[in-house]
């Protein structure tokens, strides 16, 4: 049912109790609205803390994606569905002036320290308030109860920066990082043109983006903030790029997603424009990669379907993966990525429902993870919430094994913070469908 053909005689849904529909085994976090500025929350990233005690989560929260008070937020949970209520670690306060922070990660180290990197609104910004800025970092020594705020990191531009140096990237990362084969961790990043070099064609949903990659040299040591090595890849630092549907040239490759190959190479999902997931392959730990490719059910299989939202892929033991998608090409009912002059956005209601897939890893193929059909996983009915009027489900998730339980955290609608179980069993089941090699 989409929103356009539900009965306008129906009551509409009650905030307080709507998180039930995508059948969530946990709840994380149901707003409570003004005046603390708790009705959009997003890139839910959940961690399990040294000790593997205690889950820390970490996400963007605000009164409402764009409206200017983006702020990081923390939760804690002993059990994996207690969960504590949210701290404020940076970011706009509720009635306050000071500036956003957004699109958190958290890089834990082996000493136990734990960095928290960020998108830094600053003084002057570019295509976008809330995607421009410095890379801010605050630092944790007792498990994120408390955080002290350090320098910013200095980051290193290209030919797609704004030419005024004094004007901040456009980058955001939205995913946890992983460990290289040398475990190194990890994590991508998309860079936005700035508007000044390539402005978009339409509107920001055309805006010229690349995938890329930073890598953390020395952060297992847990050095001060100053002393990181931070290399910043791929080694020419141009990023993956792949076609827009219409304009060739533009690319729209971003938020990449990444885990690591048995056998040591590096693979890449990405989101694109182009109404498939595209994907790439590092055999030097993402210092070059391949072209990218349209990601494919299998070699010369049918390619994944997917609008222009994230896809995010997991380990789910030796040689498998979850990946995560929406399985239509950007156009749903009366919706699409496609029309030129949006007078809706049309992402609240393409990204939905969400669909999984088991990925086998096949080592002599040309793409070496392959795919079985997708299977329905959330769906928000098409039903709007929240002050975005969003249908969208499971966009910036995470997922942690906590306790010998594996759990898929979601925000459902950029509204509520869930959780669902996926036992083994049930994957065990979809990757029987995997074509074999």
């Amino acid at each position: 049912m989409t929103p356009a053909s539900r009965d306008s005689t129906l009551p509409p849904p009650d905030p307080a109790t709507d998180w039930r529909r995508s059948h969530p085994d946990v709840v994380v976090h149901i707003p409570q609205g003004p005046p603390l500025n708790d009705t959009d929350n997003e890139h839910f990233l959940v961690y399990v803390l040294p000790g593997a005690e205690e889950l820390l989560a970490l996400w963007t929260q605000s009164s409402c994606e764009g409206r200017g008070d983006n702020h990081l937020v923390t939760s804690r949970s002993s059990d994996g569905e207690m969960w504590s209520a949210p701290v404020r670690i940076a970011g706009t306060s509720p009635g306050g002036s000071e500036k956003q922070a957004s699109w958190g990660f958290l890089v834990i180290a082996d000493t136990g320290r734990i960095y928290c990197f960020y998108t830094k609104e600053g003084d002057r910004y570019d295509n976008s308030r809330q995607g421009c800025g410095t890379m801010g970092c605050l630092v944790s020594d007792d498990s994120g109860q408390r955080w002290q705020e350090h320098a910013d990191i200095p980051m290193p531009r290209n030919r797609f920066d704004h030419p005024d140096p004094a004007v901040p990237k456009n980058w955001i990362v939205w995913q946890k990082p992983v460990r290289d084969a040398l475990g190194r961790w990890m994590a991508g990043y998309t860079q936005c043109t700035s508007n000044a070099v390539l402005p978009p064609v339409e509107g920001w949903w055309t805006s010229d983006s690349r995938a890329a990659f930073l890598r953390f040299e020395n952060i297992h040591q847990g050095p001060d903030p100053s002393d990181l090595h931070i290399r910043w890849l791929p080694g020419d630092r141009e990023g993956l790029e792949v076609p827009h549907r219409f304009y060739r040239q533009l690319s729209v490759a971003q938020e990449p997603s990444l885990v690591l190959l048995p056998d040591g190479r590096l693979f890449t999902t990405m989101r694109t424009q182009e109404g498939h997931i595209w994907y790439s392959v590092s055999a030097d730990h993402g210092e070059t990669w391949r072209p990218p490719e349209v990601l494919r059910l299998r070699d010369d299989g049918a390619p994944l379907r997917h609008p222009l939202s994230c896809c995010p892929i997991y380990p789910m033991g030796e040689g498998a993966y979850l990946l995560l998608y929406h399985d239509n090409d950007g156009t749903v009912g009366p919706y699409s990525q496609y029309c030129r002059r949006w007078k809706t956005n049309h992402l609240n209601f393409i990204r939905n429902p969400m669909w999984a897939a088991a990925g086998l890893f096949r080592p002599k193929a040309h793409q070496p993870i392959w795919f079985s059909l997708p299977e329905l996983l959330l769906d928000t009915g098409g039903v709007p919430i929240g002050p975005k009027g969003s249908a969208e489900i499971a966009t910036y998730t995470s997922m942690t094994t906590f306790r010998g339980r594996r759990t898929l955290w979601y925000p459902d609608r950029k509204y509520y913070l869930l959780g669902k179980f996926l036992t083994d069993a049930w994957f065990e089941g979809l990757a029987a469908g995997v074509p074999p090699s």
